[in-house]
């Protein structure tokens, strides 16, 4: 089933393509316009404010906390009964260290607070908490996508692959614009959005 949208597609193709190519050029716009330097990192608001800068264009639900069940095969993410209190744990988790910023990151991706987009967004949030906590940023293009889908497949039972992956892949290039847009690629890729070059959309 299509989800609903703001531009009527029916087709889930052409949907996955036009949300790739809108919330790509959002992505950039969000980083050249400096906005993403006013997100409070670690919040769950920050991570609202990003959801909804990326989808808003597509999604009536953009920045909205979901309020129904989703899972993704066999594992279902936070109860909609249960999601504001757990967002509101994860928000008050400490994020001054490495392994706290990861712990909290894998919290998120277990509470999945959006009806579609989470990884996505929740990737640049993590990359924010990164930036003010500990100066870097995660180069995702470093990232195999098999690596880390499975590391974040068993993350919530075992975190140490997942830490692993990212540590090696920190660099110090905070406000490189090619690191994020590589990024941003990286990130839709793994998703299975790979339509677009970034790169491409701009030239």
């Amino acid at each position: 089933m299509v989800l609903k949208n703001k531009l009527n597609i029916t087709s889930q193709v052409e949907l996955n393509k036009t949300e790739e190519k809108i919330s790509k050029k959002k992505a950039i716009k969000l980083f050249d316009s400096g906005k993403i330097n006013k997100i409070n990192a670690g919040t769950v608001e920050g991570l609202q404010q990003i959801h909804k800068f990326l989808f808003e264009d597509i999604y009536d639900f953009a920045g909205f906390i979901r309020n129904v069940n989703i899972s993704k095969g066999n594992f279902r993410f936070a109860p909609v009964m249960y999601l504001e209190q757990s967002l509101k744990n994860i928000e008050k988790m400490p994020q001054s260290t490495f392994d706290e910023i990861v712990e909290k990151y894998v919290e998120m991706n277990i509470a999945h607070p959006f009806r579609e987009g989470n990884g996505r967004a929740t990737r640049i949030w993590l990359d924010l908490i990164f930036k003010k906590e500990l100066k870097m940023v995660v180069d995702w293009d470093k990232i195999d996508k098999e690596d880390y889908l499975s590391a974040m497949e068993r993350s919530p039972v075992k975190d140490i692959e997942i830490k692993h992956l990212l540590k090696n892949a920190l660099t110090d290039k905070i406000d490189e614009r090619e690191i994020f847009m590589k990024g941003i690629d990286a990130s839709y890729y793994y998703e299975g959005y790979d339509e677009y070059d970034i790169h491409k959309l701009f030239s």
